[in-house]
């Protein structure tokens, strides 16, 4: 992914390696659990926005609701792209299997678009993992299959293994953590790079004088400039608010671009996880 993908409203996408078209800005739903009637509505307020990529996971515990606001959105299934993801007690084939079938009757929406392994495995069972996602999209029920928190070496481990490449590597990513060399690796392989995290999970990250600085020069909020931040580096963005205004203001960023000069300010900030 280059400068040709970087998002220019809430509809712009990316072309994957396997030819599946994505959208580059969707919602994240990540810690979305705690009550399934504002899950719901929160989903179904993003898609009002204008978000057409809902991100969520076997370990968010959402699939149902998220499934439930897109079947009461509206709009056409294939208008929605959902992703999901098998958590790491969920690896080796028949575990995998099953679990994505649980997750196919969660969501209750035909097909998932992208489905990610959520970790590398620590029992040496990535290979059959992913093989065994291959085979949901050999039967349609996935049109995609990538990975999460994947470094170099698991990647190489896949490739060394005659897996296909992930379609995407979705990696925390933000102003303050930046991950270039995982980046740079996944850009060359023709790998999309979704970043999770955007708004870095903490609110300290809120208050850092460069960022500050930025924000109101550009009569923007420091979250606008975050998730702009990531948007003009061309990465897939999922940010996540419970807040109806809050859905609004971070997809309001596609009328400012961050200077050359602002862009040289955050490096200066340094690469750290908050």
């Amino acid at each position: 992914m280059t400068a040709a993908h970087i998002a220019k409203s809430l509809t712009s996408t990316v072309t994957l390696n396997d030819g599946v078209i994505m959208p580059l800005f969707g919602y994240g739903t990540y810690k979305l659990n705690d009550n399934k009637q504002e899950t719901e509505k929160v989903v179904l307020q993003a898609l009002k926005c204008g978000h057409r990529l809902l991100d969520t996971a076997q370990f968010y515990k959402n699939e149902e609701e998220v499934g439930t606001g897109v079947r009461k959105s509206g709009l056409n299934r294939k208008d929605i792209f959902v992703v999901t993801k098998v958590w790491f007690t969920n690896m080796g084939r028949e575990k995998c299997i099953e679990s994505v079938n649980e997750s196919l009757k969660k969501l209750d929406i035909e097909y998932i678009d992208l489905i990610l392994m959520h970790t590398p495995c620590k029992n040496g069972k990535s290979v059959e993992t992913y093989t065994a996602l291959q085979e949901f999209k050999e039967k349609g029920l996935v049109r995609s299959v990538g990975v999460s928190n994947f470094g170099i070496q698991h990647i190489e481990g896949l490739i060394a293994a005659g897996c296909p490449l992930p379609s995407v590597n979705q990696i925390e990513l933000n102003t303050y953590f930046r991950q270039k060399e995982i980046v740079d690796y996944c850009r060359k392989k023709n790998i999309a790079v979704m970043g999770f995290s955007p708004l870095a999970k903490a609110k300290k990250g809120f208050e850092n004088e460069v960022i500050t600085s930025i924000a109101n020069k550009h009569k923007k909020s420091v979250a606008q400039v975050m998730i702009r931040w990531s948007v003009q580096n061309g990465f897939i963005t999922i940010p996540k608010s419970s807040r109806e205004e809050r859905i609004n203001e971070n997809a309001d960023v596609f009328d400012f671009s961050l200077e050359e000069t602002d862009l040289a300010a955050i490096v200066s900030i340094g690469s750290y996880r908050c």
